[in-house]
Parts: structure tokens; sequence; C-alpha cells
């Protein structure tokens, strides 16, 4: 794992104190609403791994908070 990634992944748990997040705590971080996630999941749309607990239609669906680093690293652009 990089430096960028680590970086990432210790900010994240450090500001939601746990290694998973949740829909709407990805949504936040990356400034779009619940039905644009929503939308993106359905459409098959990259955005990190993750995993849905259940097998109802509104289970809870978590984001291992390793994987939303390693997205955000792959996405964001540094000078």
């Amino acid at each position: 794992m990089n430096s960028k990634i680590e970086l990432l992944t210790q900010t994240l748990v450090t500001k939601y104190g746990k290694t998973t997040i949740t829909k709407k705590e990805l949504c936040s971080e990356f400034g779009i609403g619940l039905s644009t996630l929503n939308q993106y999941m359905k459409d098959g749309i990259q955005i990190p791994n993750y995993k849905k607990i259940g097998t109802a239609s509104n289970a809870k669906v978590l984001f291992n908070v390793i994987d939303v680093a390693e997205y955000l690293s792959d996405t964001i652009k540094t000078a």
C-alpha cells in the first residue's frame, strides 16, 4: 500500500471511528446524493467495492475504508 492510500485510510478511520462506512458517509466523501450513488450502483458505474449485508432490496451496504482510499487515490489528481 502506498503512502497516499495509507494517509487516506487513516484520515477516514479517524473521521468516522471505524473501518467501514455507510452509503450516506460515502456520499458525503464524494459530494453526491444518495440517489446518485444508488443509480451508480444500479448501473454498474465504477465505485469502490462494497458488501451488502443481507438479501433484501434495502439491505445495509458497507464500504471498507481501504477500498474507498484506493478508489480516491486512483481518481484524485495531485500536482
